[in-house]
C-alpha cells in the first residue's frame, strides 16, 4: 500500500496516458498483483493504492476522511485470513513406535507354499499385499504428518543457534528501545560472522571428502537447488504442444524408437491377440539386423560380442 501518483491511470481499463504509468502498469502485470481500491483518494485522482498478490485476501476497503492538514483520503482495509491454520490430515507410518518382532510373527505364520499354489503373478501380489498390510496395521502405528517440522541446515549447532536468538533478542530490545544501536548492529554482525564461517566449513569439508562421502555431497547439493526439474511440454510430429504425462511419455517413446531404421523396424515382431506365449520360442536377433542400427559417435569404433 503506498501513494504511487499515478492519477492518469484508469484501473477499470488497464491504461494509462503518460508512458512512466504505462510501465507502471506493465510491472503489476507481470508481478500477479491486483489493485482494489475503487474510490479516489485525493482531488478525484486515485492516487493511494492497495496491491495484492492473491484475490480475496484484502477486503472491507473504506475511506475514512482526511487526516489533520494532509489532502489524501485515508484508506482502512482488512487482511482476510482464517483465524486459525488448517491441521495436516496427512498421516505417515511412525516406525519408531513399531513392533517388527509381531510384523516377522505374523507373515512367518502364513503357509506361504499353500497360499501362493497355482496364483499368477498378479493374484500372487495381491495376496502378498494383502497380508502384509493387515500386519502393518497391526504393528506399525501412525502419526499426522506436520508441516510445521523443517530440516536443519547441515552447519547449523547449538553455538549457532544460541547466537541467531541473541541477534533476535536485541532486535526485540532495539525496537523497544531497551538496547542501543551500536550493540545490537554488533550482535547482527558477530551472528552473521559466525554463521558464514559454519557454513564455509561444512562446504570445505564436504568437497573435501566427496570421494569417500559421495551421499552427503549430492544430498547438500540437492537441497540447495530452489525447483525441481520436470518434463515440460513437447512437440509431437505435427508440431503440436503435448502436455500429459502419457503424451509426453508417447513422443519420447517415438523419439528413442527413431534410432532404428525402417529396415530394422520391419523385423520386429508383432504382438497378436490370443497367442500362446509361454510355449512360442523366444524372438532372435540375427547379425544381418545388428548393421542395421544408428549407432552413436560415442559407440563407434565399440566391438559387440554376442553370448
Amino acid at each position: 500500500m503506498g501513494d504511487f501518483n499515478h492519477p492518469d491511470i484508469c484501473w477499470r481499463d488497464n491504461a494509462a496516458e503518460h508512458k512512466q504509468s504505462r510501465k507502471f502498469l506493465e510491472c503489476v502485470d507481470d508481478n500477479f498483483l491486483l489493485q482494489v481500491t475503487e474510490e479516489p483518494t485525493r482531488k478525484g485522482a486515485m492516487l493511494d493504492l492497495i496491491l495484492t498478490n492473491k484475490e480475496g485476501l484484502v477486503g472491507d476497503v473504506k475511506l475514512k476522511g482526511s487526516l489533520g492538514c494532509s489532502d489524501h483520503e485515508m484508506v482502512e482495509f482488512r487482511i482476510l485470513r482464517a483465524a486459525r491454520r488448517a491441521r495436516s490430515k496427512l498421516t505417515t507410518l511412525d516406525f519408531r513406535r513399531a513392533d517388527f518382532c509381531l510384523f516377522r510373527d505374523l507373515l512367518g505364520r502364513i503357509p506361504w507354499d499353500k497360499a501362493l499354489e497355482g496364483r499368477g503373478a498378479q493374484d500372487s501380489w495381491l495376496i502378498f499385499k494383502g497380508h502384509l498390510l493387515q500386519a502393518q496395521e497391526r504393528c506399525i502405528p501412525t502419526k499426522r504428518k506436520s508441516s510445521k517440522t523443517t530440516k536443519r541446515t547441515p552447519w547449523m549447532n547449538k553455538e549457532l543457534l544460541g547466537k541467531v536468538k541473541q541477534k533476535k533478542e536485541a532486535y526485540r530490545g532495539w525496537k523497544q528501545g531497551q538496547v542501543a544501536w551500536e550493540e545490537y548492529r554488533e550482535t547482527v554482525r558477530a551472528a552473521r560472522d559466525q554463521v558464514r564461517k559454519a557454513k564455509a566449513l561444512i562446504e570445505v569439508s564436504l568437497a573435501r571428502d566427496v570421494k569417500d562421502n559421495k551421499e552427503s555431497f549430492y544430498r547438500y547439493v540437492s537441497d540447495k537447488r530452489r525447483m525441481r526439474e520436470n518434463v515440460g511440454p513437447l512437440r509431437n510430429e505435427t508440431g503440436d504442444l503435448v502436455t500429459q504425462d502419457m503424451e509426453k511419455a508417447e513422443v519420447l517413446n517415438d523419439f528413442f524408437a527413431s534410432v532404428f531404421t525402417g529396415k530394422c523396424l520391419s523385423h520386429t515382431a508383432q504382438v497378436t491377440e490370443g497367442r500362446d506365449w509361454e510355449n512360442a520360442e523366444p524372438p532372435t536377433v540375427g547379425e544381418d539386423q545388428v548393421p542395421d542400427l544408428r549407432i552413436s559417435k560415442e559407440l563407434e569404433g565399440a566391438q559387440v560380442h554376442g553370448t
